[in-house]
């Protein structure tokens, strides 16, 4: 079992209590109940409740499975818990404030905290930790290498092969993630948005790629039905001069990298197809050439956003009305995290920040085309960790 060094989880904890300093100076108590950032301070994901006091040092109180935790984790201080109650005696009553991750906590249990951790007011500290968690240490980066490399094998090699006139969009799926898990992925990709169900991946045959969806993206995906819009249609199957398009996450110990390809199944798509697919591979270039220290994103996306054509706009980042605001976003232990390369994102690029970049633009008739990879924020610009391939390779 490979577990999360002391030293990263040391620095992950220095790290955060800096940022609360400069950020929210009089901050008292931090709470985490996100088993996703438990993960990341303390290496183990379990039900529990991780306390981070400004005036002491962090405890990680363990609901179920305490055992699991002794097992899995290098943190320096576990405790069992049945509930609150056991860990309340060890913390202050008389707290202006706890700050908790308010975008994800239920109000019905903030209330049952409060009652056994008193205090005036909650306030969010969800911006400040994903800040932390943007700029990646080498030893994060070595699992996202080693996620890329899958991504990039299955993508550009192996799918190739797997496509076949008469598949369905339910067994392309089905028979994807069946690969993606015996090369290494995982099986669960994480998002940080509410109520995103995904199966495997954002993916369609021909019109599909571009049917109406709730998902925050570019692209579309029929799925199941009305109550299943995931992992695709069993009524659409493969047919000669479809484009597939396939939207999809790997992940490696908790930690992400996502990619997009587009694929010609049977024979060429028509000349101006391909031509907005280049026309978004050149974009990808030249967005990544920008992902330097110091670039600030939103002007990223407005330099990038003014310099188009009201002809390529149409459908730019997704098809009629629905179109995604972002040009790319952070990944790592969730698919969806800052930096996000849109307006309001102001604050400058650090090195070792993860991004996955992905200018689509939907075709009618056709499907969407374009591409995404994941990559690293250098001096030079950025480094793909998840291949280089153009896409919209012809499948025969």
């Amino acid at each position: 079992m490979t577990k999360v060094p002391l030293s990263e989880l040391t620095d992950r904890m220095k790290r955060f209590r800096a940022r609360m300093d400069a950020e929210k100076p009089d901050w008292e108590l931090a709470a985490f109940f996100g088993r996703v950032n438990q993960y990341y301070f303390t290496g183990t994901m379990q039900d529990g409740l991780l306390l981070v006091p400004r005036d002491g040092e962090a405890v990680f109180w363990v609901r179920r499975s305490f055992e699991r935790a002794e097992n899995e984790s290098l943190f320096p201080d576990l405790r069992p818990m049945k509930s609150f109650r056991d860990a309340a005696p060890t913390a202050r009553t008389d707290r202006k404030v706890i700050h908790l991750e308010t975008e994800l906590v239920p109000l019905a249990l903030v209330q049952r905290f409060r009652k056994y951790f008193p205090c005036k007011e909650v306030a969010p500290l969800d911006a400040t930790v994903a800040r932390v968690r943007a700029v990646k240490s080498p030893y994060e980066l070595a699992i996202m290498e080693r996620c890329g490399a899958i991504h990039r094998r299955v993508m550009e090699e192996n799918v190739p092969a797997m496509l076949r006139e008469g598949l369905n969009e339910a067994e392309f799926a089905c028979e994807l993630y069946s690969l993606l898990v015996r090369e290494g992925h995982q099986g669960t990709v994480r998002f940080g948005m509410f109520n995103v169900d995904i199966a495997v991946a954002q993916l369609g045959f021909g019109e599909n790629s571009i049917y109406p969806t709730s998902f925050d993206g570019p692209g579309g995906c029929a799925g199941i039905g009305p109550a299943a819009p995931v992992l695709g249609s069993r009524e659409r199957k493969l047919k000669k001069g479809d484009l597939v398009f396939v939207d999809v996450g790997c992940a490696m110990e908790g930690y992400h990298t996502d990619k997009t390809m587009v694929y010609q199944f049977g024979r060429p798509l028509p000349d101006e197809v391909v031509a907005n697919h280049r026309r978004c591979v050149e974009l990808e270039h030249r967005l990544v050439s920008l992902l330097k220290p110091g670039a600030i994103p939103e002007e990223i996306h407005a330099g990038i956003m003014s310099s188009l054509d009201a002809e390529f706009l149409k459908n730019f980042m997704g098809f009629g009305h629905r179109r995604a605001n972002f040009l790319g976003h952070g990944v790592g232990l969730q698919i969806d995290e800052p930096p996000v390369l849109a307006e309001g994102f102001a604050e400058p690029l650090a090195e070792n920040m993860t991004l996955a970049i992905e200018p689509k633009k939907g075709v009618p008739g056709i499907g969407m085309v374009g591409s995404e990879n994941t990559y690293v924020v250098t001096p030079t610009g950025g480094r793909s960790l998840t291949g280089n391939s153009p896409g919209l390779i012809l499948v025969r």
